[in-house]
């Protein structure tokens, strides 16, 4: 039986007037959506207009100064754009439907092969690298601006030009056009329903979601390795993980992940779980979850967390397994806080850490890295005026924040792929990670960024906290630290030189491969990335690499052979609590459950 033409017609026509429909009916969620948008403070929007009105004098001032060097500038940027259209209208003249030459090289976003072959696709593409080069050089080549507004204004410029891309829009996306094509429009539909639901999940602003949130649920197949909730208050629950080994060394472990985010970035699949795998070496785990907070954790400060998060949790790990001493972990912002903890306990003589580990770690923050554009007065003042009126840092901007800092793979590729081409966001467990994110106190937030990121206290002086002024040449227990080469929150170099300041005689410091989150999450079985060693830490971060030994895949062997130096003999493996710390409920627990809801 064969479709006839009318037929076929009339089943076009359904499917229009259906579509028809989904976008009128979209078009009213989207208005609604947008109408209740949140009011983000001009100051959180972007840096403050005296970043550019500096780079525009300076600019004005070099050209004023040295004319050949801008009249160098444009007639590169013109020769290059005169050439290539030339180029282009001979091939079209000629009746040739292909581009000319490229020499602008690859780039990721440019993947498509139309991007190489097609003439108007091409032609978008080199004019568009063309002029993003000829903005990074004048930017590059301002002259009189402070080193520090500098990098602001290259990391801004930068944004600016990526959010242009051709890539970025429809009608210059050939990837998009077709799949448009291919389905009818449908891809458009489907894509604007992925549009309207961001939306109205965020409040009218516009976050894309990066995976699929209905692929995973934390404690069914995220966050599985079994173990028991042994201890509760405010601030944290005590997880103790269940032996897997019949033997276990004597010195337990606690960890201590970062407050940003959640605990379970180290226990996401069994297979790439640090969590399970510590466990499976022979070392009695416990891991702080800590409590998403809401506005009555207002006035939390760093010293509440030292004392109610790691002092505590220090002192019912020694009760619980009956030991005078424990080894201990931070990453990342729990790593500073837990230099500062190391830093108190030696003020008031307190030896109860045998071993430290620092994660991706800063405690020098002369150099701040990537996220330092994010520091200045301007961004922080207006940090400061949020969180004193809602008592909390909303989740919503430390998620902006580091997706910003990873735009092109963050957010305008997802954007793509979710909004033009009309795609299911995937089942990626890193990225659910990723925006299951917290809330910071508002207290804490304005002290770490004050006087830790912007004042430097604590390598510079010291920083005043719980009667005790700290300073980081405290830390005097012997440490280790894992430091990520791409690291764009955490800058490899910065976490070294806070290393060299403290005043451990027994130091160990590696260098992985990768980033903030893959550098450190890389079990063994992958065999990827790899890492490097040095035993000099007196040189500067450049001559330690230089002199350092590459080794191929993780680090978490060599890390697993040191920590068990420092763990003592083996004894019968511990189960989860005693007598007086019962299990409270089964790991994972019910902090980490808990929903960043603003």
């Amino acid at each position: 039986m064969t479709t006839t033409n009318s037929e076929q017609s009339h089943g076009d026509l359904e499917a229009l007037e259906h579509n028809l429909a989904r976008i009128e009916e979209l078009t009213q969620r989207l208005v609604g959506a947008l109408s209740a948008k949140r009011s983000v403070p001009e100051a959180l929007q972007g840096p403050s207009q005296d970043l550019y009105v500096k780079a525009m004098a300076a600019y004005l001032t070099d050209m004023m100064q040295n004319p050949a060097k801008m009249i160098e500038h444009q007639v590169s940027y013109w020769g290059k754009s005169l050439k290539h259209y030339v180029e282009a209208q001979q091939a079209l003249a000629s009746g040739r439907l292909t581009a000319p030459p490229d020499e602008t090289g690859s780039d990721r976003r440019f993947a498509n092969p139309l991007w190489e072959t097609h003439p108007y696709f091409n032609f978008l593409k080199q004019q568009y690298m063309f002029n993003s080069d000829a903005i990074t050089r004048a930017v590059g080549d301002i002259e009189g601006l402070d080193p520090k507004e500098k990098k602001r204004l290259d990391y801004f410029s930068r944004q600016i030009v990526d959010l242009f891309s051709p890539s970025n829009f429809l009608g210059t996306n050939p990837e998009a056009l077709e799949q448009a094509v291919k389905t009818d429009g449908q891809s458009l539909v489907d894509g604007l329903e992925n549009l309207v639901a961001d939306l109205e999940a965020n409040e009218g602003d516009l976050q894309v979601t990066l995976a699929d949130k209905d692929a995973f649920k934390v404690g069914e197949n995220l966050a599985t390795t079994e173990g028991e909730v042994v201890f509760r208050n405010r601030f944290f629950e005590l997880i103790q993980y269940a032996p897997k080994t019949k033997t276990v060394h004597q010195t337990p472990l606690i960890i201590f992940p970062p407050w940003i985010n959640k605990f379970y970035i180290l226990d996401l699949k069994p297979q790439n779980s640090l969590i399970r795998w510590v466990v499976e070496q022979g070392f009695t785990l416990f891991v702080v979850s800590w409590v998403n907070p809401d506005p009555s954790y207002r006035d939390a400060a760093l010293g509440d967390y030292i004392e109610e998060g790691y002092l505590t949790a220090i002192r019912e790990v020694k009760a619980i397994c009956d030991v005078p001493k424990v080894n201990v972990v931070g990453y990342c912002i729990a790593g500073t806080t837990l230099a500062l903890t190391l830093s108190l306990m030696k003020h008031r003589g307190d030896t109860s850490v045998n071993s430290a580990t620092f994660f991706t770690t800063l405690t020098d923050f002369s150099d701040q890295g990537e996220v330092g554009v994010f520091l200045d007065d301007d961004f922080v003042d207006g940090i400061e005026e949020e969180v004193e009126r809602n008592g909390i840092l909303d989740a919503f901007y430390m998620q902006r924040t580091f997706s910003f800092l990873r735009s092109n793979d963050l957010i305008y590729g997802p954007a793509i792929k979710s909004y033009m081409m009309g795609q299911a966001p995937p089942a990626f467990d890193l990225l659910f990670w990723n925006g299951d994110g917290t809330h910071l106190p508002a207290a804490m937030s304005v002290q770490y960024l004050r006087q830790l990121c912007q004042q430097d206290r604590f390598a510079d002086g010291g920083i005043e906290i719980l009667g005790e002024r700290l300073h980081l040449e405290d830390v005097d227990v012997p440490l280790c630290a894992i430091a990520c080469e791409t690291d764009h929150i955490a800058a490899w170099r910065s976490s070294y030189r806070g290393i060299q300041q403290m005043g451990s005689t027994d130091k160990t410091f590696i260098l992985s491969g990768s980033g903030h989150i893959a550098g450190i999450v890389n079990p063994p079985a992958k065999k990827k990335y790899g890492h490097w060693t040095g035993d000099d830490l007196t040189v500067s971060p450049d001559e330690w690499l230089d002199a350092a030994t590459k080794q191929d895949g993780s680090w978490w062997p060599l890390w697993q052979v040191w920590l068990a130096k420092m763990s003592g003999k083996k004894i019968k493996a511990r189960s989860p609590g005693d007598s007086e710390h019962p299990s409270l409920g089964s790991a994972p627990g019910t902090y980490v459950l808990s929903v960043s809801d603003s």
